[in-house]
Protein backbone atom coordinates (compact mmCIF):
# COMPACT_ATOMS: atom_id res chain seq x y z
CA UNK A 1 0.00 0.00 0.00
CA UNK A 2 1.34 3.60 -0.84
CA UNK A 3 -0.38 6.67 1.43
CA UNK A 4 0.61 9.99 0.23
CA UNK A 5 0.86 12.58 2.97
CA UNK A 6 0.05 16.48 2.64
CA UNK A 7 1.16 17.90 5.83
CA UNK A 8 0.49 21.97 5.98
CA UNK A 9 4.35 22.45 6.94
CA UNK A 10 3.48 26.23 7.85
CA UNK A 11 0.72 24.73 11.08
CA UNK A 12 3.02 24.72 14.05
CA UNK A 13 2.18 20.81 14.96
CA UNK A 14 2.35 19.73 11.22
CA UNK A 15 5.89 18.51 11.38
CA UNK A 16 5.54 16.56 13.97
CA UNK A 17 2.49 14.95 13.18
CA UNK A 18 3.22 14.04 9.93
CA UNK A 19 6.51 12.27 11.39
CA UNK A 20 4.17 10.46 13.40
CA UNK A 21 1.90 9.18 11.31
CA UNK A 22 4.86 8.39 8.84
CA UNK A 23 6.72 6.14 11.67
CA UNK A 24 2.94 4.51 12.25
CA UNK A 25 2.51 3.48 8.46
CA UNK A 26 5.88 2.38 8.14
CA UNK A 27 5.65 0.15 10.82
CA UNK A 28 2.45 -1.24 9.04
CA UNK A 29 4.35 -2.33 6.19
CA UNK A 30 3.07 1.18 4.30
CA UNK A 31 5.38 3.16 1.68
CA UNK A 32 4.55 6.88 2.76
CA UNK A 33 5.33 9.77 -0.12
CA UNK A 34 5.52 13.07 0.53
CA UNK A 35 5.77 16.19 -2.12
CA UNK A 36 9.17 16.15 -3.12
CA UNK A 37 10.88 19.49 -1.18
CA UNK A 38 9.31 18.24 2.02
CA UNK A 39 10.19 14.54 1.54
CA UNK A 40 13.61 15.12 3.92
CA UNK A 41 11.72 16.85 6.60
CA UNK A 42 9.26 14.10 7.31
CA UNK A 43 11.90 11.23 6.22
CA UNK A 44 9.29 9.90 3.95
CA UNK A 45 9.88 9.00 -0.12
CA UNK A 46 9.37 11.48 -2.55
CA UNK A 47 5.69 11.77 -4.18
CA UNK A 48 7.56 11.63 -7.84
CA UNK A 49 9.29 8.22 -7.02
CA UNK A 50 5.86 6.81 -7.56
CA UNK A 51 3.44 7.11 -10.48
CA UNK A 52 0.00 8.76 -9.52
CA UNK A 53 -2.17 5.79 -10.04
CA UNK A 54 -0.58 4.10 -7.39
CA UNK A 55 -1.50 6.42 -4.64
CA UNK A 56 -4.18 4.47 -2.34
CA UNK A 57 -4.64 6.98 -0.04
CA UNK A 58 -4.25 10.39 0.66
CA UNK A 59 -3.62 12.16 3.96
CA UNK A 60 -3.51 16.05 4.49
CA UNK A 61 -2.63 17.23 7.76
CA UNK A 62 -4.24 20.90 7.92
CA UNK A 63 -7.35 22.34 7.37
CA UNK A 64 -10.19 22.15 4.30
CA UNK A 65 -7.66 24.54 2.50
CA UNK A 66 -4.85 22.10 2.48
CA UNK A 67 -7.20 19.42 0.78
CA UNK A 68 -8.18 21.74 -1.46
CA UNK A 69 -4.56 22.80 -2.04
CA UNK A 70 -3.33 19.85 -2.59
CA UNK A 71 -6.25 18.45 -5.01
CA UNK A 72 -5.45 21.64 -7.82
CA UNK A 73 -1.75 21.20 -7.26
CA UNK A 74 -1.79 17.57 -8.01
CA UNK A 75 -4.95 16.76 -10.13
CA UNK A 76 -3.41 13.98 -11.21
CA UNK A 77 -3.67 11.82 -8.03
CA UNK A 78 -7.37 10.95 -7.65
CA UNK A 79 -7.16 8.72 -4.25
CA UNK A 80 -9.48 8.98 -1.29
CA UNK A 81 -8.57 11.73 0.51
CA UNK A 82 -8.47 11.92 4.49
CA UNK A 83 -8.32 14.74 5.79
CA UNK A 84 -6.34 15.26 9.43
CA UNK A 85 -7.32 18.86 11.21
CA UNK A 86 -4.93 20.73 13.06
CA UNK A 87 -7.34 23.68 13.25
CA UNK A 88 -10.51 24.66 14.10
CA UNK A 89 -13.46 25.24 11.33
CA UNK A 90 -13.07 21.82 9.11
CA UNK A 91 -15.69 20.12 7.09
CA UNK A 92 -13.43 17.88 4.51
CA UNK A 93 -10.67 17.83 7.04
CA UNK A 94 -12.59 16.83 10.33
CA UNK A 95 -10.47 13.95 12.01
CA UNK A 96 -9.11 15.63 15.30
CA UNK A 97 -4.92 15.42 16.46
CA UNK A 98 -6.39 12.79 19.21
CA UNK A 99 -8.58 10.34 16.66
CA UNK A 100 -5.37 10.51 14.43
CA UNK A 101 -4.03 6.54 15.07
CA UNK A 102 -7.66 5.04 15.86
CA UNK A 103 -8.51 6.13 12.79
CA UNK A 104 -5.56 5.42 10.85
CA UNK A 105 -6.08 1.76 12.02
CA UNK A 106 -9.62 2.01 10.95
CA UNK A 107 -8.01 2.79 7.40
CA UNK A 108 -5.51 -0.19 7.24
CA UNK A 109 -8.19 -2.39 7.97
CA UNK A 110 -10.44 -1.36 5.39
CA UNK A 111 -13.28 -0.11 7.80
CA UNK A 112 -13.78 3.66 6.79
CA UNK A 113 -15.94 4.78 4.03
CA UNK A 114 -15.43 6.16 1.01
CA UNK A 115 -18.00 8.90 0.08
CA UNK A 116 -18.08 10.29 -3.33
CA UNK A 117 -18.50 13.99 -4.02
CA UNK A 118 -19.94 16.40 -6.66
CA UNK A 119 -17.00 18.31 -8.82
CA UNK A 120 -17.98 21.13 -11.11
CA UNK A 121 -16.21 22.35 -14.30
CA UNK A 122 -16.17 25.86 -15.78
CA UNK A 123 -15.06 27.28 -18.81
CA UNK A 124 -14.38 30.57 -20.25
CA UNK A 125 -14.75 31.61 -23.75
CA UNK A 126 -11.15 32.13 -24.05
CA UNK A 127 -10.82 28.10 -23.33
CA UNK A 128 -9.65 28.59 -19.96
CA UNK A 129 -10.36 25.18 -17.88
CA UNK A 130 -10.40 24.52 -14.38
CA UNK A 131 -12.45 22.64 -11.61
CA UNK A 132 -13.79 22.98 -8.32
CA UNK A 133 -15.19 20.74 -5.14
CA UNK A 134 -16.21 23.75 -3.11
CA UNK A 135 -16.97 26.45 -5.79
CA UNK A 136 -16.20 28.66 -8.62
CA UNK A 137 -16.53 32.73 -7.68
CA UNK A 138 -17.12 35.65 -9.64
CA UNK A 139 -16.24 38.77 -8.17
CA UNK A 140 -15.86 42.42 -8.78
CA UNK A 141 -12.40 42.93 -7.83
CA UNK A 142 -10.97 46.49 -7.81
CA UNK A 143 -14.17 47.82 -9.49
CA UNK A 144 -15.64 50.16 -6.84
CA UNK A 145 -19.38 49.77 -7.32
CA UNK A 146 -21.50 46.85 -7.58
CA UNK A 147 -21.49 44.88 -11.24
CA UNK A 148 -24.47 42.98 -13.23
CA UNK A 149 -23.97 39.34 -14.30
CA UNK A 150 -26.82 37.86 -16.06
CA UNK A 151 -27.34 34.18 -15.49
CA UNK A 152 -28.78 32.10 -17.86
CA UNK A 153 -29.74 28.07 -16.76
CA UNK A 154 -29.77 25.60 -19.54
CA UNK A 155 -29.98 28.50 -22.26
CA UNK A 156 -33.04 29.73 -19.87
CA UNK A 157 -32.91 33.29 -18.64
CA UNK A 158 -32.73 33.44 -14.66
CA UNK A 159 -31.78 36.88 -13.83
CA UNK A 160 -29.57 40.02 -13.75
CA UNK A 161 -27.86 40.03 -10.73
CA UNK A 162 -26.21 43.81 -9.21
CA UNK A 163 -24.08 42.60 -6.96
CA UNK A 164 -20.38 42.11 -5.53
CA UNK A 165 -20.62 38.95 -7.23
CA UNK A 166 -21.91 35.20 -7.64
CA UNK A 167 -21.14 31.73 -6.25
CA UNK A 168 -21.51 28.36 -7.58
CA UNK A 169 -21.34 26.06 -5.11
CA UNK A 170 -21.41 22.25 -4.87
CA UNK A 171 -22.78 20.73 -1.32
CA UNK A 172 -19.64 20.82 -0.01
CA UNK A 173 -19.03 24.29 -0.61
CA UNK A 174 -22.48 25.40 0.91
CA UNK A 175 -20.84 25.49 3.94
CA UNK A 176 -17.71 27.79 2.88
CA UNK A 177 -18.23 31.08 1.36
CA UNK A 178 -21.69 30.75 0.02
CA UNK A 179 -22.61 29.86 3.91
CA UNK A 180 -20.92 33.58 4.93
CA UNK A 181 -22.92 35.13 1.82
CA UNK A 182 -26.25 33.96 3.33
CA UNK A 183 -26.64 30.66 0.98
CA UNK A 184 -27.94 27.75 2.52
CA UNK A 185 -26.47 24.50 3.84
CA UNK A 186 -26.96 21.63 1.74
CA UNK A 187 -26.29 18.32 3.09
CA UNK A 188 -23.21 16.27 1.23
CA UNK A 189 -24.13 13.30 -1.77
CA UNK A 190 -27.58 15.79 -2.35
CA UNK A 191 -27.76 16.57 -5.79
CA UNK A 192 -27.68 20.19 -6.29
CA UNK A 193 -25.64 23.41 -6.99
CA UNK A 194 -26.60 26.34 -4.99
CA UNK A 195 -26.04 30.35 -7.10
CA UNK A 196 -25.25 33.15 -4.42
CA UNK A 197 -25.11 36.36 -5.40
CA UNK A 198 -22.20 38.60 -2.88
CA UNK A 199 -24.11 41.62 -1.49
CA UNK A 200 -26.71 41.78 -3.96
CA UNK A 201 -28.38 44.93 -4.37
CA UNK A 202 -31.95 43.66 -4.50
CA UNK A 203 -33.42 42.10 -1.71
CA UNK A 204 -35.11 39.79 -2.87
CA UNK A 205 -31.94 38.25 -4.87
CA UNK A 206 -32.39 35.06 -2.88
CA UNK A 207 -29.62 31.88 -3.52
CA UNK A 208 -31.13 28.92 -5.79
CA UNK A 209 -30.14 25.32 -5.74
CA UNK A 210 -30.30 23.70 -9.44
CA UNK A 211 -29.71 20.39 -10.26
CA UNK A 212 -26.28 19.43 -10.89
CA UNK A 213 -26.35 18.67 -14.39
CA UNK A 214 -27.47 21.72 -15.64
CA UNK A 215 -25.33 23.91 -17.49
CA UNK A 216 -25.17 27.38 -15.84
CA UNK A 217 -23.68 30.74 -17.82
CA UNK A 218 -22.79 33.90 -16.24
CA UNK A 219 -22.20 36.69 -18.79
CA UNK A 220 -19.99 39.68 -17.01
CA UNK A 221 -22.65 43.15 -18.36
CA UNK A 222 -21.07 45.91 -17.15
CA UNK A 223 -18.67 48.19 -18.93
CA UNK A 224 -16.25 48.19 -16.00
CA UNK A 225 -12.76 46.96 -15.13
CA UNK A 226 -12.36 43.35 -15.41
CA UNK A 227 -13.69 40.58 -12.51
CA UNK A 228 -12.23 38.26 -10.68
CA UNK A 229 -12.63 34.28 -11.23
CA UNK A 230 -11.55 31.54 -8.52
CA UNK A 231 -12.00 28.00 -7.94
CA UNK A 232 -11.72 27.15 -4.41
CA UNK A 233 -10.63 30.40 -2.85
CA UNK A 234 -7.18 30.33 -5.43
CA UNK A 235 -7.51 32.83 -8.92
CA UNK A 236 -8.24 31.27 -11.83
CA UNK A 237 -8.20 33.84 -14.08
CA UNK A 238 -10.34 37.20 -15.24
CA UNK A 239 -13.77 38.30 -17.43
CA UNK A 240 -13.78 41.28 -19.15
CA UNK A 241 -17.01 42.82 -19.82
CA UNK A 242 -19.17 41.28 -22.44
CA UNK A 243 -17.45 38.03 -21.58
CA UNK A 244 -19.34 34.41 -20.52
CA UNK A 245 -18.15 31.55 -18.05
CA UNK A 246 -19.81 28.39 -18.49
CA UNK A 247 -20.53 25.83 -15.65
CA UNK A 248 -21.14 22.37 -16.13
CA UNK A 249 -21.46 19.06 -13.60
CA UNK A 250 -17.92 17.49 -13.80
CA UNK A 251 -17.25 13.53 -14.07
CA UNK A 252 -14.02 13.69 -12.00
CA UNK A 253 -15.38 12.70 -8.13
CA UNK A 254 -13.93 13.97 -5.04
CA UNK A 255 -13.48 11.11 -2.41
CA UNK A 256 -13.45 11.66 1.23
CA UNK A 257 -12.43 9.03 3.50
CA UNK A 258 -14.49 9.49 6.72
CA UNK A 259 -14.84 7.02 9.42
CA UNK A 260 -18.00 5.13 10.07
CA UNK A 261 -18.94 7.15 13.86
CA UNK A 262 -18.64 10.43 11.53
CA UNK A 263 -21.83 12.24 12.10
CA UNK A 264 -22.21 15.46 9.79
CA UNK A 265 -25.18 16.57 11.69
CA UNK A 266 -22.35 16.39 14.60
CA UNK A 267 -19.79 18.57 13.16
CA UNK A 268 -22.24 21.13 12.15
CA UNK A 269 -22.58 21.69 15.11
CA UNK A 270 -19.58 21.93 16.35
CA UNK A 271 -17.78 23.79 13.38
CA UNK A 272 -20.96 26.74 13.80
CA UNK A 273 -21.41 26.83 17.43
CA UNK A 274 -25.42 26.44 17.62
CA UNK A 275 -26.13 25.93 20.94
CA UNK A 276 -29.68 23.73 20.59
CA UNK A 277 -29.85 21.11 22.98
CA UNK A 278 -32.41 17.48 22.04
CA UNK A 279 -35.21 17.52 24.63
CA UNK A 280 -37.14 14.26 25.98
CA UNK A 281 -40.73 14.97 24.70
Amino acid sequence: MIIALFPNISKRQSKNVAIGIKEFLHKADVQVVVDDEDAELVGADPLSSVPPEDVNYVITLGGDGTILRMLHRHPEIKAPIMGINLGSLGFLADIPIPEIYPSLTELLNGECVVDERMVINAETITGERCFAVNDIVIHRAKNPSLIDLSVHVDGLYVNTFAADGLIVATPIGSTAYSLAAGGPIIEPGTAGLVMTPISAHTISNRPIVVKPQKEITIQYLSEAMPVELSNDGLPFTTLNAGEELIITFSERKFLLVSRKSSDYFSTLRKKLGWSGKMRNS
